[in-house]
């Protein structure tokens, strides 16, 4: 599709440039899962298990305690589901609680709640209902608090960050109709003029935007005399003249979600209201996300657990030829990989979210890790339990309801959950951000080697500093710990774990030789190979769960709390993995990516358009993408703050 006159016209390399600037450059901490790509099984950097203080843990109970109770007796996720919308007094019951201003620091009137807790929080939350999950999570991990914190003058946080903790809603805007997750093309515009910034343009799929009352708006700053220029940041009044609601979107699931389109038509925005230094805006959303993609895994914790109640519950009241159904294997097996995937799932999110408390390890692979794998992982949970309930799996709560049944709300969970798979960064970028983390150490000595760019005498350094680096790191992937047998005996116990650490441990070579190979063969094309580059994240994202259940067993033993289960089922899991880490390792090598290619290039040139006679195609008359010129509104303002 060409670009409309307001559209920038970008290259490929020009888009790839844009996100490469955007990327935080340097590693100033440890990582695990950095670690864990490059071959080395860093277990000292999760175990022991990091904990809370006891001030914060004591705080984050007694929150959660309330917010179960609010949950528990407030909340009517039937209603929401059914209306399509969650009730005013139920978003002001949240304020009231203090929900608004889960990470906020107390001096700013919030409740200064940990990571650890947040994520508690918004399993509990998102497991009443899925679509005030989502609200909190986009108010406060993606919102307007968090980049506040993080890169706000304390002139901003004074004046927002307690709106934002009792009152406000924020919301996120970078997402627009011909924009995703290539920001390289942000059609929106912020224009200096005076002390003031003018905006136009028009944000798509606006989490929050049809209720909020504070957004955070990218937009792209022209480069003139005085201004760098670049997408920039700002904090926007979504009442300010010039901001229009112009319609709130409807989806599979999360019906309550307020999500729209909004239009910014000559809206004046103070120089005081930008964050951070013009150009400076994608880095700052990518920041955000390091740890605001925590919020996500951890909803999807909730459900897993709510999946095994409901698993568990009917699978001992229906019986079929004799017993439970939970007896016949076919749907015993589909019980235990919920549970040990549940508990691995809430082993990633807590360690994750630990890690981030401390701020002693970078962790922007291991949240990465932790969205990718919790949303494929959670939508696989609830599809299982979908089969498991059978044609009541297929039927809605109110329809149940009606005929006298328990309302179960299956196939909701299912609905709701699959926007995971796609908000915050598809699996498919989520795969190739992780990705180039993951081979950032070969592309900063090896990098000229294969840029077109660089000269021949760049080249040549390039190549002497690869070999200085290759020839101390390729024989550190030969042999390790996972290869002597009493390795990782702490974790022998009356279930033995330590088989499973040194799989891992031998994994992270096999995974780092695999990647090196890679790109030997491919060189400058491996950019190009996201078949290749999405299997060995996925390899490290299974490595990664299976070093946090075990790390997370032991803590259990430790404290008294289940040990022994945990164990069984963080054997349970691993076990399961490791034939999942096996097969995606036989797909690295062979597999019909160049294959897939051909027929690609067919489809899209008509080859087999004969394949698609025979239907009816019902879908309405439209553009595919709408058109997002920037100018006035002419549709109604549907705007709805919750007051």
């Amino acid at each position: 599709m060409s670009a409309t006159p307001h559209q920038p016209k970008v290259t490929e390399r020009e888009a790839r440039q844009v996100a490469e600037a955007a990327r935080e450059q340097d590693w100033r901490k440890p990582s695990f899962a950095k670690e864990l790509f490059l071959g080395r099984f860093r277990l000292d950097l999760i175990h022991p298990h990091p904990m809370p203080a006891d001030e914060d843990a004591q705080r984050g109970e007694e929150f959660l305690a309330k917010l179960r109770d609010f949950c528990e007796t407030k909340i009517d996720s039937a209603r929401i589901e059914r209306e399509a919308r969650i009730p005013d007094e139920t978003v002001n019951g949240l304020k009231e609680l203090g929900a608004l201003g889960m990470k906020i620091d107390t001096k700013y009137g919030g409740l200064g709640l940990t990571q650890v807790y947040y994520n508690k929080a918004l399993t509990l939350v998102g497991s009443a209902s899925p679509a005030l999950g989502a609200l909190l999570s986009a108010h406060q991990s993606i919102g307007v608090p968090q980049p506040l914190k993080l890169f706000g003058t304390q002139e901003q946080k004074d004046t927002y960050l307690p709106r934002c903790a009792r009152t406000d809603i924020s919301a996120f805007l970078l997402t627009e109709p011909d924009v995703g997750s290539d920001p390289a093309r942000l059609a929106t515009t912020a224009v200096p003029d005076g002390d003031d910034y003018v905006l136009d343009g028009v944000k798509l799929w606006t989490t929050n935007g049809v209720v909020a009352d504070l957004l955070v708006v990218m937009a792209r700053v022209p480069k003139s005399e005085g201004h760098k220029g670049g997408i920039t940041a700002f904090v926007v009044e979504a009442g300010s003249e010039g901001v229009t609601v112009e319609n709130r979107n409807a989806f599979m699931g999360l019906r309550g979600l307020e999500n729209g389109v909004t239009r910014f038509h000559r809206v004046r925005v103070p120089a005081a209201n930008r964050i951070g230094p013009e150009g400076a805006g994608l880095k700052i959303a990518l920041t955000t996300l390091n740890t605001g993609r925590l919020s996500l895994p951890a909803m999807c914790v909730g459900a897993g657990k709510w999946c095994l109640k409901i698993a568990r519950e009917w699978s001992a009241a229906r019986e079929q030829w004799g017993k439970p159904v939970a007896f016949h294997e076919a749907v015993g097996a589909k019980i235990s990989f919920i549970a040990a995937t549940t508990f691995a799932l809430e082993a990633v999110v807590d360690l994750s979210s630990q890690m981030a408390d401390e701020n002693r390890n970078d962790i922007r692979i291991e949240a990465a890790l932790a969205k990718l794998y919790g949303s494929e992982m959670g939508w696989l949970m609830a599809d299982e339990l979908v089969q498991i309930r059978g044609g009541r799996g297929f039927e809605t709560a109110e329809s149940l309801a009606a005929r006298g049944e328990r309302a179960v709300p299956a196939e909701q969970i299912l609905r709701d959950l699959r926007i995971n798979r796609i908000f915050e960064g598809s699996t498919e970028i989520m795969h190739l951000l992780i990705a180039r983390e993951a081979v950032d150490a070969h592309l900063s000595v090896a990098g000229d080697l294969i840029d077109p760019d660089k000269s021949l005498s760049d080249k040549a350094k390039a190549g002497v500093n690869a070999g200085v680096f290759y020839a101390k790191w390729l024989p550190k992937l030969v042999a390790g710990q996972g290869q002597i047998p009493g390795a990782y005996g702490e974790f022998r116990r009356e279930v033995d774990l330590s088989p499973h650490l040194r799989y891992v441990e031998r994994g992270a070579r096999k995974l780092a030789r695999s990647t090196f190979y890679a790109m030997s063969r491919w060189q400058g094309r491996m950019e190009t190979k996201q078949g290749f580059l999405g299997r060995i994240v996925d390899i490290g994202a299974e490595l990664f769960a299976m070093s946090a259940a075990c790390v997370r067993a032991e803590l259990l033993r430790k404290e008294g709390d289940h040990g022994r289960e945990a164990y069984q089922l963080a054997d349970a899991f691993c076990r399961q993995s490791r034939i999942r880490v096996e097969e995606l390792f036989g797909r690295l090598w062979s597999n019909t990516d160049d294959l897939d290619r051909k027929v690609v290039k067919g489809v899209l040139s008509g080859t087999y358009a004969w394949l698609e006679e025979g239907v009816v195609d019902p879908s309405g008359e439209g553009p595919w993408i709408a058109d997002a010129t920037p100018g006035a509104a002419k549709r109604e303002n549907v705007h709805r703050p919750i007051r």
